[in-house]
């Protein structure tokens, strides 16, 4: 496996390859740019549960068991988030980033929450605009995972996701409900769309101002990630900023046309 990471399976490795092969041919679904020991030791996991000895036998069953297919999706993906993750990169974003990016385009400013998960995230950027007063800001919130996908939209959280906020903030944008959760205001949602999609696979839309990807590249393989982060590239207008996680780095940043502007911060050159 890539990057050093060994994964041994008890099951067959060429009937593995099928079953990558035929998640494309019958799901559309290609997951061969994801870090395969993840993937792998995930679907040998689901194999297991229900006794199944082959993955040609387990496929059968994921075509014709709609229940099966979506419990096999929502294992394969990872959403793990909170409110304003990274609380310093996110007002360095507030203070520094948007007000610049706005001098140029303050009429229809347009953002991208790119595997957005159960929506904290694209929320939060929300909050951040209402914040800013930018009333014309619109946000894409978009996610492989329908299942996250639908819980971002019902925007309803546990408390502990909401620690890195101030309770002024949380008394702002969020009302608390009878078992204690907190569901986001409709001003937040207002602006954002959902909308399900494979960074690996679909096109994107263009020309957004911002587009923020935290912490979902790295569970995608090195030609994934280049693929990928040239794709964002392609998406951003000129001078439009990559926001990515604290964790990544864009090495070949130069050769797609991007600099950076601050840690983990990257702008289109025009």
């Amino acid at each position: 496996m890539e990057e050093g990471i060994v994964y041994e399976s008890q099951y067959d490795d060429k009937d593995y390859e099928r079953l990558l092969q035929d998640l494309i041919k019958y799901f559309q679904l290609d997951v061969t740019g994801y870090k395969q020991h993840r993937v792998r030791r995930r679907i040998d996991i689901l194999m297991k549960k229900y006794s199944y000895k082959t993955y040609s036998d387990y496929m059968k069953d994921l075509r014709n068991d709609p229940k099966k297919w979506d419990e096999f999706l929502d294992k394969l993906t990872i959403n793990v988030t909170e409110f304003f993750r990274n609380p310093e990169k996110w007002e360095y974003l507030q203070k520094n980033i948007i007000p610049m990016l706005m001098k140029e385009n303050s009429s229809a400013f347009k953002a991208w929450s790119a595997g957005c998960s159960s929506g904290e995230e694209p929320y939060t950027l929300s909050i951040v605009f209402e914040e800013m007063r930018a009333r014309n800001a619109s946000i894409l919130a978009a996610d492989l995972d329908k299942f996250v996908l639908a819980k971002a939209q019902e925007g309803i959280y546990e408390e502990r996701s909401t620690i890195n906020m101030t309770t002024e903030l949380k008394d702002r944008y969020f009302t608390k409900l009878a078992d204690g959760k907190l569901q986001v205001k409709q001003l937040l949602k207002s602006r954002i769309k959902f909308k399900q999609l494979n960074l690996l696979t679909d096109p994107f839309e263009k020309n957004f101002d911002l587009i923020i990807c935290r912490n979902v590249v790295i569970y995608f393989d090195n030609d994934a990630k280049e693929g990928l982060y040239k794709k964002f590239a392609e998406a951003l207008r000129p001078n439009g900023v990559l926001f990515v996680g604290s964790t990544e780095r864009i090495f070949n940043y130069r050769e797609i046309g991007l600099k950076t502007i601050a840690p983990f911060f990257y702008q289109k050159e025009k």
